[in-house]
């Protein structure tokens, strides 16, 4: 007899939004009662969410007959009297508008599934043991839908090897087809979905393989050929919506749908930018992770102090690569670059938070962020790669361009990935892999201030060392406030203040801007043009806070002019980076 469990879920009824989900265990039980709970963090997306919130019809039947549920805590649900049954059935329905990589979505058009928020998995009243069984799953969907998913299928179902397994299987359903190829003996297979049912361009397709078959060319160069022999690509397409999760062997990432059209270059590279980044994790959070993370409790928040090195180093790592496989051109890499230096230096977080505590504090900080965030917080994404970017030169500069930080990613995978005997790294192992890496053995300081120090990665002189330099983008005329603002219904909302502002002690997030010196404003653009030639001159704001009017003295200053475009031809070290490993 098959010890595992049967999951099933019924999405047919896209009008109600709701998918119809069941749960058979057959016995033996281990108690007079049974728990289920919901998974309450998906890992990759590290914050607590309540899946219970979606569910409703909860109803449960033993050998047929009904019995009663009751719900418990904030993520469980109690069936009384069942020891003596032989099969006992649960089902209920979920609520799947969330359109989010994370999350079910049901339209007329597709369905995807995220099993976290689908199955409540049982805690208590059978061998828990089973969990790590082979266990079966059925998805039923609208006769001309076509699913797919990473999970092996076994007739008209899929067989899911394990808990971890069940829980990464994530499901699309819709009309397209799947489009599979090879690259260097794995099967690559993508499925495309657009949420307003508009045309997607087979050419632009043809394009994204195309691109794709390059940057995964180049994580094999760099790491060797998995051993998975399949990886599926699903791709969303979206008005605005942007993200993107890894999976075992798989990836869900979501993209504006403007992407696909020739002359967004910007949103196209940034589309290649993201399969690469969820492709790493392969290797770099899915095989490699953190020692605490090796068996997931996925009910209660578990800390790691290194999402620097497994976001951080993955988004530096996975742009080098996409320059590397020539699906960027340098000026790609240039270009995208800026873009994040613009980030970096609009902030100052950097001096408040270190990146090890940016990472331990992702729960309530990164995904919890505020107006006032970015003046004491920092995303170990952007703070971690440019940690990383200069960790990875001044090795380069080390060895004379014979080892990066890649190559310390390559060595950790291969003596800590999962199966490897020594799963899981700490902190220690990641200074132990630097510092024993050419050029590396006075490195360990290094790593230390960068990582656990409140303090700003030095990019300047990591350039220079490439033989490269930041400068301004352009000259920028004009009286600046340092002030991000929108629009609202001919109103101007301050939203947040950037480093170095001249009115952060007296204009508040929230405020609305009325007139300065006495001319009303009603859009951003008439802020700007209203202070442009009163550099260090005093001007009258009149502003609305909660209902009232108050008029205030701010004297605009020049704007900063960051250093954050990369100019210059580099030198042999900045060809060490960006030399394709094929």
């Amino acid at each position: 007899m098959n010890s595992g469990l049967t999951f099933s879920v019924d999405a047919r009824n896209f009008s109600s939004r709701r998918l119809e989900v069941s749960i058979e265990i057959e016995g033996p039980f281990t108690s007079s009662s049974l728990e289920l709970k919901f998974p309450r963090w998906i890992p990759g997306s590290y914050l607590i969410r309540e899946p219970m919130q979606h569910l409703s019809d909860l109803e449960a039947t033993v050998d047929g007959v009904p019995i009663k549920t009751k719900r418990f805590g904030v993520d469980g649900v109690r069936l009384i009297g069942i020891s003596d049954f032989s099969k006992l059935v649960v089902t209920y329905r979920v609520l799947a508008v969330e359109m989010t990589c994370r999350a079910n979505h049901l339209s007329d058009t597709h369905v995807h599934i995220m099993p976290p928020y689908t199955w409540m998995l049982p805690s208590k009243g059978i061998d828990l043991t089973r969990l790590d069984k082979t266990h079966n799953v059925n998805v039923i969907t609208p006769k001309n839908w076509k699913t797919v998913t990473q999970l092996p299928s076994s007739g008209k179902s899929w067989k899911a090897y394990g808990r971890d397994e069940l829980l990464d299987g994530i499901f699309e359903s819709n009309e397209n087809d799947l489009i599979s190829w090879e690259v260097a003996g794995k099967l690559q297979h993508l499925k495309v979905w657009d949420s307003g049912n508009v045309e997607i361009p087979k050419h632009s397709i043809d394009r994204f393989i195309k691109s794709a078959t390059l940057v995964i060319e180049e994580h094999y160069a760099l790491f060797g050929l998995p051993d998975w022999d399949e990886y599926l690509t699903v791709l969303h397409f979206t008005e605005r919506g942007r993200g993107g999760l890894e999976h075992l062997r798989s990836q869900t990432s979501m993209m504006p749908r403007k992407c696909l059209q020739e002359g967004n270059e910007e949103e196209w590279r940034d589309l290649i930018s993201l399969f690469s980044h969820e492709f790493l994790h392969q290797w770099n959070v899915k095989q490699l992770r953190p020692r605490n993370f090796i068996n997931y409790d996925l009910q209660t928040e578990v800390h790691t102090d290194l999402l620097w090195w497994f976001e951080g180093g993955t988004s530096w790592l996975g742009d080098i690569l996409c320059l590397r496989s020539g699906a960027w051109s340098e000026e790609d890499w240039r270009k995208d670059w800026m873009r994040k230096m613009k980030r970096h230096t609009s902030r100052n977080g950097m001096l408040h938070e270190s990146l090890s505590e940016s990472s331990h504090d992702a729960w309530i900080h990164l995904y919890r962020p505020n107006s006032y965030s970015r003046e004491v917080q920092i995303s170990y994404y952007l703070e971690g790669e440019m940690a990383i970017f200069c960790l990875d030169v001044e090795l380069r500069k080390r060895s004379k361009g014979e080892s990066g930080m890649d190559d310390v990613m390559k060595e950790l995978y291969h003596n800590h990935r999962i199966g490897s005997g020594s799963e899981g790294i700490t902190y220690l192992d990641i200074r132990k892999a630097l510092t024993n890496t050419k050029g590396g053995g006075r490195l360990g300081k290094t790593l230390d201030e960068l990582v656990n120090t409140r303090n700003t990665p030095d990019v300047e002189t990591a350039m220079a060392n490439l033989g490269l330099k930041l400068e301004r983008e352009k000259e920028q005329k004009g009286a600046w406030v340092g002030l991000n603002t929108t629009d609202s219904t001919g109103r101007v909302i301050v939203r947040t203040h950037l480093a170095g502002s001249p009115c952060r002690e007296s204009i508040q997030t929230g405020d609305e801007i009325v007139a300065i010196n006495g001319l009303r404003i009603t859009k951003s653009k008439e802020l700007s043009a209203a202070i442009y030639g009163y550099i260090d001159a005093p001007m009258k704001f009149v502003i609305s806070r909660d209902g009232g009017m108050k008029t205030i003295s701010v004297t605009p200053i020049s704007n900063p002019e960051h250093q954050i475009k990369v100019v210059g031809k580099g030198n042999k070290i900045w060809n060490s980076i960006k030399n394709s490993k094929r």
